[in-house]
């Protein structure tokens, strides 16, 4: 498993908060996008998040990765992209 991190400067906890519900209102991934998870981790605090998406494969990541830099960004995405990342998911363990 691949691990797409993204990391947001400048999201105030409304934008987190609508940037939420607008992934949490979708059916699924955009489309093109072959991803198998998300993960958004809001910290209004210090106005800053991170979306770590989740993908089976390698080249899953890289497909994903290309189709979500060439869209344009919905408007719940406010702030600043500081970083994009990859990772490969070496432990993913939840407690029973």
């Amino acid at each position: 498993m691949y691990a797409r991190v993204v990391r947001w400067e400048g999201m105030d906890q409304e934008a987190i908060r609508q940037f939420t519900e607008m992934i949490n209102s979708a059916d699924g991934p955009p489309e093109g996008v072959p991803s198998s998870g998300i993960m958004v981790l809001g910290d209004p605090q210090n106005s800053r998040g991170l979306v770590i998406g989740l993908f089976d494969t390698e080249d899953d990541l890289r497909t994903g990765d290309a189709a979500l830099r060439a869209m344009d960004r919905p408007p719940q995405a406010t702030g600043d992209i500081s970083s994009v990342e990859f990772y490969e998911v070496t432990v993913e363990r939840r407690a029973e």
